[in-house]
């Protein structure tokens, strides 16, 4: 097996450019897991823990611009106000070790539908922006994924950083596994409220071939909320209710070993509406 490890941007996606077998390592969290139990055996590792422009974040153009080195750990202690729904959703993955080491851009290139960094991405309309010697392109998160564990990256593109609007809103994050931390989510959500403009966000994760948005009840909650983001009034419970339902509906989960599909589709429903409950109390100012 080759190793490359480069120095910089451009030598890496040189590198990418003449070996684009070569899988890109940073943090190695889901990387070596598959080396150490040989469920994968590539011809090259492209090391790229030396790459400085990739850990580097700041504003850009009105948005946020992350490396895709940039840590777990980096995301809550750096960025935790500007982008919450993604800092809670970090300090859930795996423990302190792992949030030190894995790294955003690397759930992303895994793109396991129960990676924790998808659905608040997705909820906040992150962009992916991807790179190679031929040149740069961002692609919407929710065009980014396209089966379990396949992406939209060409063989010669590296995973640069992705691209979001500092929260104008409330955002939230919940999962359900086995337990609290350090556990693959039997199923994730998020939502985030966009007062701005007018319109709710949303994620889905494990409950689905890809993660994905629940577009059917964020057309929904945008048209409830449509005279109530002046006057910030409780949401009826109908509401609420309509809201988790159209989210379960909106996945498409499977049983296997961690839960059933049915379980899922009703777990779905009772975090769309405790996550929405919690984003509308702090929006409305109130104690949830």
């Amino acid at each position: 097996m080759e190793f490359l490890s480069p120095a910089t941007l451009a030598d890496a996606l040189a590198a990418k450019a003449e070996f684009p077998d070569a899988v890109p390592i940073a943090g190695g969290t889901d990387v070596m897991v598959e080396l150490n139990f040989d469920r994968r055996r590539p011809a090259a590792l492209l090391d790229l823990t030396r790459v400085p422009e990739l850990a580097e974040w700041g504003p850009q153009d009105g948005r946020l611009r992350v490396g895709a080195g940039v840590s777990y750990q980096r995301v809550i202690e750096e960025l935790g106000e500007r982008l919450p729904g993604l800092a809670m959703a970090s300090r859930t993955v795996g423990s302190p070790q792992i949030r030190n080491r894995g790294t955003v851009g690397g759930n992303l290139g895994s793109a396991s539908p129960a990676g924790d960094a998808h659905p608040p991405l997705l909820a906040a309309y992150a962009e992916v922006e991807l790179a190679s010697t031929r040149g740069v392109r961002r692609v919407p998160a929710s065009q980014f994924f396209t089966g379990p564990k396949r992406n939209v990256l060409a063989p010669d593109e590296l995973i640069a950083a992705f691209v979001v609007a500092p929260a104008g809103g409330p955002e939230q994050f919940a999962k359900v596994g086995t337990r609290n931390a350090m556990v693959i989510a039997v199923c994730s959500f998020s939502v985030a409220l966009h007062p701005d403009r007018r319109a709710v966000g949303t994620g889905i994760g494990s409950a689905a071939p890809i993660p994905l948005r629940a577009r059917r009840a964020e057309d929904f909650l945008a048209g409830e909320l449509a005279d109530r983001w002046d006057s910030r009034d409780e949401l009826p419970e109908s509401v609420v209710d309509q809201f988790g339902a159209l989210v379960a509906t909106g996945a498409s989960p499977i049983d296997d070993v961690r839960g059933s599909a049915a379980y899922r589709r009703h777990a779905l429903a009772v975090l769309a509406r405790r996550t929405l409950r919690w984003a509308w109390s702090e929006y409305r100012g109130v104690q949830p």
